[in-house]
Order: C-alpha cells, then sequence, then structure tokens
C-alpha cells in the first residue's frame, strides 16, 4: 500500500501546473484523470448583480416574461404582425416586414433593435442584457444564442460581464450558432451552423467554426436571366 501511495504522489508531483502545462497536457493527449473535490475558487454567496441596469422596472419585467410566454405561443406562426406589436410595446425597435417566429424569446426588448425585412427563426433568443442590434434584410436561424452576458472567471464573487452585439445589415447566421458578448458581424456576412463566434468577424465574408473563423470572402452570383 505505501508503495502504491508513493507511485500516485510521484506521478502528482510529475504534472505540470499552471495555464501553460495545461495547454502542453491537451496538446500531448496526456490528460490527467478530473479532480472533482477541490475547493472552488469561487464563492456564490458574494454575487451581486446590484450594478446592473435592466432598464426597467422589476414588474414591468415580469410582465414581459408573462406576456411573452402566453401571448407568443397563441399567435399563428406565419401571422407575425401582433409579435412585432408585442415586442414594440415594451421598447424594442422592429422595423417593416420583420420575421419573428412565436418560439423566439427576448430577455428585455427595450434593449432589442431589427432593421427592416430581417428574419428571427424559432428558438432563437435574444439575450438582452446589453443592447442587441440586427440590421436589415438579415436571417437569424433557429436555435441561435445571441449572449449579451457572462462572467469574470478570474473574479472570486463571479462578477457580471455584458457587452453588445451587432449584426450588419445582410447578414446570415445560420442554424445553432452562439454569439458572444461585445461581438459585431460585418455586413453580408455568413456564419456557418453551429459556430461558436468569441470574436468580431468582417463584412462580406464567409465564416465557421468553434472558434469561428474567416474562411473566405462571400461572393452574390447575378440570377440567371430567364428565356
Amino acid at each position: 500500500m505505501a508503495e502504491k501511495g508513493h507511485d500516485s504522489a510521484e506521478l502528482s508531483n510529475s504534472i505540470p501546473i499552471g495555464p501553460a502545462a495545461g495547454r502542453r497536457l491537451a496538446a500531448e493527449g496526456n490528460i490527467p484523470e478530473p479532480g472533482l473535490d477541490a475547493p472552488p475558487l469561487i464563492d456564490l454567496r458574494q454575487y451581486d448583480p446590484r450594478g446592473f441596469v435592466r432598464g426597467r422596472p422589476g414588474w414591468v419585467v415580469m410582465l414581459w416574461w408573462l406576456v411573452q410566454a402566453i401571448a407568443f405561443p397563441l399567435t399563428l406562426h406565419s401571422h407575425h404582425a401582433p409579435r412585432r406589436a408585442l415586442l414594440r410595446l415594451f421598447g424594442a425597435k422592429i422595423g417593416r416586414g420583420v420575421v419573428i417566429r412565436p418560439t423566439a424569446r427576448f430577455t428585455y426588448p427595450w434593449k432589442v433593435e431589427i432593421g427592416d425585412h430581417s428574419w428571427v427563426g424559432d428558438d432563437v433568443v435574444f439575450y438582452s442584457l446589453a443592447p442587441i442590434r440586427v440590421g436589415t434584410h438579415c436571417v437569424i436561424s433557429q436555435k441561435t444564442y445571441l449572449c449579451t452576458g457572462s462572467h469574470d472567471v478570474t473574479d472570486p464573487a463571479f462578477g457580471l460581464i455584458t457587452g453588445a452585439i451587432a449584426i450588419g445589415n445582410g447578414a446570415w447566421i445560420a442554424a445553432d450558432c452562439f454569439i458572444a458578448p461585445g461581438v459585431k458581424i460585418g455586413a453580408n456576412t455568413v456564419i456557418g451552423a453551429r459556430s461558436a463566434v468569441f470574436h468580431s468577424m468582417p463584412a462580406q465574408t464567409v465564416c465557421w467554426g468553434s472558434p469561428c473563423q474567416v474562411r473566405g470572402d462571400r461572393q452574390i452570383l447575378p440570377k440567371p436571366e430567364l428565356h
């Protein structure tokens, strides 16, 4: 038994620690068995959201969540006017001809702006702790998550971090993408399905991946003439 314990101690002493060591171990594929019982680095009892500004009184927030939960599912799938009207009633800036599916969700609509003739697909989430701006003629495909809030992993109190998201005119965010706080998507850019976008992407490019990277330029071909 002592010999086994000695081997374990020797093994643990041979495992380097720190960020650089973690990257090297991951690159080598030599990842040790994860420890589960170390003391937590954060104390969630210290979390203090009082510095966060929702933009409306608490009762308005609760009323909106209630209206959204009840009214949105009752509206017809292809009849978008009632959903546009409800969002505008609660402070969202919604352009003309905007398509919004009944299962789309908006945390704080008064922090959302969507330009003319843009589409918002099923199960899209506007987690709008900070402003989210979508340009004209944009497509936000189903299950995409626009996330303006995160937490400081270096803070023992797990402090809240927010950052606005902006999506340029003519952009297409394909299905099931994650857009991180502070990201800007350039005009006419395409983000491929299931991409995780942690940095801003330039205009008129095609990008995909996790993390998302530029893969090329977006080309629009003229329609062939019908004879």
